[in-house]
């Protein structure tokens, strides 16, 4: 199953075109119809949503992440009314809203600060599910989060009627520059690298997909995907008897639209042969930008 990631911004009314992420734009929630519209006459069963608050007061908590007038929880209400059949999934972080940029709470040597940054980022996704998503999906590597959300959900009788798919495998990579610029996400000093997954660190992840099986999550990630193809088969061992995402994330997109555009290969049948590998290495769902293409492709 293809996931369409899309970025949902605090004007109501936009369409802003992404330089770096060639075809995708940031949508206002009033032009949710125009734009998913023609997706779902041609079978589009499945986005995500991030957030983009260019208007918001950040503040160090992330504070904008879950009001009930920002991007994301408008944009899960409309979209569940204005098209029922769409399995929408919402992405849980807190860097797109924090003044500092970084994925939690910081301690005063700007360090992460676990334990409230979990209760945070549970605390937004609760606000996710009672605005009415289908899935969950948190992105910001804090250890022990999934344990804190799947509590506070089944607390809140969200249990058995909102999937939490973890980011479970989520690597420090080069490859998120485009998403970066299309979320206003990069961070106002130093970097991502002491909570995402180093390049190299096979077992790390093999030990955070265990974690978060043992602590609740429903589907299991992989970010990026087409380097990390040997993770994605990983956890479909370790993880047997849940769905594997994969991330085909915006750099892995915009490489291969540029090398088409270079006239390198042919732009479908890159698309194709990136997407197949993952198919092949166990992945069931896979989040990617050419999803609308896919509708087309797949149609013929």
């Amino acid at each position: 199953m293809f996931m369409y990631p899309i970025f949902i911004t605090d004007d109501p009314t936009a369409k802003v075109d992404i330089p770096t992420l060639p075809g995708q734009s940031r949508w206002g929630v009033d032009r949710l119809e125009e734009f998913l519209g023609p997706l779902v006459k041609k079978g589009l069963s499945s986005v995500i949503l991030f957030g983009v608050p260019l208007n918001a007061q950040k503040d160090e908590k992330g504070t904008p992440a879950d009001d009930s007038n920002g991007p994301v929880i408008q944009a899960i209400k409309r979209i569940r009314e204005t098209f029922p059949s769409l399995y929408v999934a919402a992405d849980v972080c807190l860097c797109e809203y924090t003044s500092h940029g970084h994925c939690g709470i910081l301690n005063h040597d700007h360090t992460i600060n676990t334990q409230p940054s979990v209760e945070r980022i549970a605390e937004v996704a609760l606000s996710y599910a009672e605005a009415g998503v289908h899935c969950v999906a948190p992105s910001d590597m804090m250890d022990g989060r999934i344990l804190s959300i799947k509590r506070r959900l089944i607390d809140s009788g969200f249990g058995n009627k909102v999937t939490l798919m973890s980011y479970s495998a989520k690597f420090a990579s080069g490859l998120y520059g485009p998403f970066r610029d299309a979320a206003g996400s990069a961070p106002s000093f130093g970097d991502r690298k002491c909570y995402q997954l180093p390049p190299q660190a096979k077992g790390l992840a093999r030990r955070a997909i265990i974690r978060d099986v043992n602590e609740g999550a429903d589907i299991i990630m992989v970010k990026p995907a087409l380097p990390y193809l040997d993770v994605i088969a990983d956890a479909a061992e370790l993880a047997a008897d849940h769905p594997i995402a994969c991330y085909q994330v915006s750099g892995e997109y915009a490489m291969v639209v540029a090398g088409a555009n270079a006239g390198v290969y042919d732009l479908k049948s890159m698309a194709f042969e990136t997407t197949e590998s993952m198919v092949r290495a166990g992945a069931t769902i896979i989040l990617s930008y050419f999803t609308p293409q896919f509708l087309d492709w797949l149609d013929v």
